[in-house]
């Protein structure tokens, strides 16, 4: 199945055949600003499948397995952020270009990206993709079937018309630095994680601000002086959205109705600690930050006689790793952490949000930046994919953990 260890990206194209997103609009849109780069006519991509057996622990009295899949290379620079959209993974890098990855045999698609500074994060919502910038912009993409130019560029935030509409009136403008200003619309530095919730496009940057997005219309709704510095991270659920800040806090922000965003809670992390990524269970239950020391830091999430979690009550500090933890992603009850230290943790919610530690993925040469978690059940397990700063998308397929022995040799057979 797998005899095209390198091949050219035009020449995987012709090979393709798996539909596009199902989600995907059938109408085409033009944009002045659509960029010609998504030619891969001469990129090259090398592709590394391993066949290893699965490994497996016993750890904390659950039965672990782990297999390697593969070794995705096409990046110039490190990886950065990662993206499930539809049957696609994305992964952007330093320089501007989104690498599209085909599921499930992991061949590369297509690749697209426009403007200036490497791409810092990735978010799809529906048949659109938002990526943000070092050079303090959003751009919004229009995935379409029926287009050759797959995943178009279709605008770019704040938009033009949302530019039109403020940049006459004096009070629309903020003091960014000493002697400068700017609309309150724009990012005044650059953006550094995206999230979306229930229409909203969160958007968080090393200028200190929360800037939120209506997805409907692409207009810039609300403005928030976050934190003390960067925001490095951001995650929403059950109508709280956190954010994770070089300040050492995670903030929890919702609103009422059709009311601004407010501070609803200040999660306190180690001191003179940054926390560089948050996740948030589906349920809205478990918060957990990961921070500059190694650690992994959890919370629980109480109602406060109602639907929305009002207060959060610390439930664990977990050492995760000898360096920095740079990223995170939960699936069910397990956490996986991306480090400095070039290893993945595989973690285990126990009871009352304690984490026990069930497994460690190596073979990165750099820092693992960023993880994403696959929701698709594979032989009793998940696909996780890890980008680190050595250039490299790895392929994990991971066990959900087990008590009998059994349970796991039945799932090494099924992926031999």
């Amino acid at each position: 199945m797998f005899h095209h260890p390198m091949m050219t990206l035009s020449e995987n194209k012709r090979l393709s055949v798996t539909p596009l997103l199902s989600a995907a609009s059938s109408t085409t849109t033009t944009s002045s600003e659509a960029s010609d780069d998504s030619s891969p006519a001469s990129a090259r991509f090398e592709i590394s499948y391993h066949h290893f057996p699965c490994t497996a622990h016993l750890l904390s009295g659950s039965f672990f397995s782990y297999r390697s899949l593969a070794v995705l290379s096409g990046h110039k620079g490190s990886i950065s952020c990662l993206s499930l959209c539809g049957e696609f993974i994305l992964s952007a890098s330093q320089g501007k270009d989104i690498i599209v990855w085909q599921q499930p045999d992991l061949r590369p698609f297509t690749k697209f990206g426009q403007g200036d500074g490497s791409v810092k994060a990735v978010v799809t919502v529906g048949n659109k993709v938002f990526t943000a910038h070092q050079d303090s912009r959003i751009r919004v993409w229009k995935v379409s079937r029926s287009s050759e130019n797959v995943f178009r560029l279709v605008d770019t935030l704040p938009t033009t018309k949302d530019y039109l509409g403020k940049f006459m009136k004096q009070s629309n403008y903020v003091q960014t630095r000493r002697h400068h200003k700017r609309l309150w619309i724009e990012h005044a530095d650059s953006i550094s994680c995206l999230a979306f919730y229930n229409g909203l496009v969160y958007s968080g940057s090393w200028d200190k601000t929360l800037k939120v997005w209506r997805v409907s219309d692409l207009k810039c709704v609300e403005s928030i002086k976050a934190h003390d510095d960067a925001i490095n991270g951001l995650a929403a659920s059950k109508g709280i959205v956190y954010s994770a800040s070089a300040d050492g806090k995670i903030k929890a922000w919702g609103k009422e109705g059709k009311s601004s965003h407010c501070l609803k809670g200040i999660l306190e992390g180690h001191k003179d600690v940054s926390f560089n990524s948050v996740v948030v269970s589906e349920d809205g239950r478990w918060v957990y930050g990961g921070g500059s020391d190694g650690f992994v830091v959890g919370w629980e999430g109480r109602t406060n006689g109602g639907d929305q979690i009002g207060s959060w009550k610390l439930v664990c500090e977990t050492k995760a790793h000898q360096m920095a933890v740079l990223s995170m992603c939960l699936m069910g009850e397990m956490l996986c952490s991306g480090s400095a230290d070039k290893s993945i943790g595989i973690w285990k919610r126990e009871a009352f949000g304690k984490l026990s530690k069930i497994g460690v993925l190596s073979g990165h040469e750099g820092p693992v930046k960023c993880l994403q978690a696959s929701p698709n059940c594979v032989g009793g397990g998940f696909m996780l994919y890890s980008g680190g700063l050595d250039k490299s998308l790895r392929v994990w397929w991971v066990s959900k953990p087990s008590t009998t022995q059994k349970s796991t040799e039945e799932k090494s057979v099924m992926l031999s």
